[in-house]
């Protein structure tokens, strides 16, 4: 491997830390994740086409070892417990604190694939296309799962529970 194409691979280091909390909650396993990442990612360099955008080709490989620890484990990452995440780093003002775990908290309590969605296309800002490829579902799901994720995460952040709308039809 050459010298520019380690660098690529490290500059993708913060971003994915990133994409590792958020689906964590946890910054501990995040790190494990990460690690674990960075070496399938220099394993399987060679089979990286090259066609599209190492970052992504990477949140994939990250996707799919979160999903198979999390079948593996016998557990659905939407049901980690909300009682047992670390609080947020500590911001610059209390409010500013509370806000972010707040939202932190209401993050962990979307269902998986809306929050991935979320933070691939929000926090790390993938396109749809990139996103639908790291995930390995159609461009339409993706879409959807944002609108989702979007809808509920506002409801969860103004202290509703839920986001059910039924309309009655006559």
């Amino acid at each position: 491997m050459r010298a520019e194409d380690e660098a690529l691979i490290l500059a993708c280091i913060p971003s994915l830390r990133r994409y590792a909390r958020g689906l964590t909650g946890d910054p501990h396993r995040a790190d494990d994740l990460v690690q674990d990442t960075l070496e399938r990612a220099w394993s399987r360099y060679s089979r990286w086409q090259r066609r599209g955008e190492l970052r992504a080709w990477m949140f994939g490989i990250m996707h799919n070892h979160f999903i198979d620890g999390v079948r593996a484990n016998g557990r659905r990452a939407d049901q980690a417990a909300l009682g047992d995440m670390p609080d947020a780093p500590v911001r610059a003002t209390q409010t500013d604190h509370l806000e972010v775990r707040d939202l932190d908290r209401c993050l962990q309590a979307l269902p998986a694939e809306q929050r991935e969605v979320l933070l691939l296309i929000c926090v790390e800002d993938l396109s749809y296309q990139e996103a639908a490829q790291v995930l390995d579902v159609p461009i339409g799901t993706v879409m959807s799962r944002l609108s989702r994720a979007r809808e509920k995460l506002g409801a969860l952040m103004q202290g509703r529970d839920s986001v059910s709308r039924l309309h009655r039809v006559k």
